[in-house]
């Protein structure tokens, strides 16, 4: 009887212990930027519907640097894949970085990116009181005075640094590339005179008064900006700028990752109206759909970032 008991007891334990909820115990969410930046303010907005949907607590921690590198490098050495670390990630910084270093500090597939949840478009940016009232003002400066234009941006080979290459590229001119360590301190470096333009995010405008976009990297004028052409339209095909989401540590399990797709999904519709009136576009991209995006950002800067390198 006893015997039986004791039988009855370890079996409830080990059963209890083998199908313990998820998650039980607060997740860290590290953002590789400063605060105050895109990726930052989304994760502080997500934040409260993380919260009810997982039913724990959701820790934001910011770790600048390198344009995210010295964050995602951290992540992939440290965190432990059991759920309770998530980062944000960003395309193309994840692509880009790897294969413009020899040692970028991590890997694009050192860690398992499971939802990206907007994108941003590239815009080209100016103080209000600029001489340069167009992009055809601004690119014929810079065609008669080679480097003497400075672009600031958040690091190096991110969407940002990208996108200025392409302009080079597409308009046969020299700029100088300033990076920062995320967008939140571009903004006071643009109006206090230090750059003399931002490529950066279509969020700008809502973040910042003072700035003028000469065009934006968006297929499509944007609803919110509606006289801003698009660098398409003005002769220089550039199309692109970052999408945003959610990474876990390589080799999380599946029924985990699904939780937190499931959450982050539910979260990225409720806030999707807050996302676009602050200059987002909101997506819901999760599964194959966010490995086809990555494949597909991969084919765009390749060539970019290896004519850069040949240089």
């Amino acid at each position: 009887m006893k015997k039986t008991l004791l039988s009855v007891l370890l079996g409830a334990f080990v059963f209890g212990m083998g199908f313990a909820q998820y998650p039980d115990q607060p997740i860290t969410y590290t953002i590789p930027f400063n605060p105050g930046g895109e990726s930052d303010v989304t994760a502080r907005l997500q934040q409260a519907g993380l919260e009810e949907a997982l039913g724990t607590d959701i820790v934001i921690q910011n770790q600048a640097g390198g344009g995210g590198a010295v964050g995602w490098s951290e992540f992939q050495r440290s965190a432990e894949a059991d759920g309770y670390s998530v980062i944000g990630i960003n395309l193309p910084h994840i692509i880009a970085q790897p294969l413009s270093r020899g040692d970028a500090g991590y890997t694009t597939d050192g860690f398992d990116p499971i939802y990206f949840f907007h994108f941003t478009p590239s815009v080209l940016a100016v103080a209000e009181d600029s001489e340069f009232q167009t992009l055809e003002d601004f690119i014929a400066f810079a065609q008669e005075n080679p480097q003497v234009l400075t672009v600031g941006g958040s690091g190096t080979f991110s969407a940002n640094h990208m996108e200025t290459l392409r302009l080079e590229n597409a308009a046969e001119v020299d700029l100088t590339y300033i990076p920062f360590s995320g967008s939140a301190p571009t903004r006071p470096a643009l109006l206090g005179g230090h750059v003399t333009a931002l490529m950066t995010y279509s969020t700008v405008p809502f973040a910042v008064e003072g700035v003028r976009v000469l065009a934006v990297a968006s297929e499509e004028r944007l609803p919110f900006l509606p006289d801003v052409p698009t660098f398409t339209e003005l002769g220089y095909d550039i199309v692109g700028g970052a999408y945003r989401g959610v990474a876990v540590p390589a080799g999380t399990p599946d029924d985990v990752k699904e939780q937190l797709v499931s959450a982050l999904d539910s979260v990225t519709e409720s806030i999707a109206q807050e996302q676009s009136e602050l200059g987002y576009l909101p997506t819901y991209l999760s599964g194959d759909e966010a490995l086809e995006v990555i494949q597909q950002m991969e084919e765009n800067y390749s060539g970019v970032i290896e004519a850069e390198l040949g240089n």
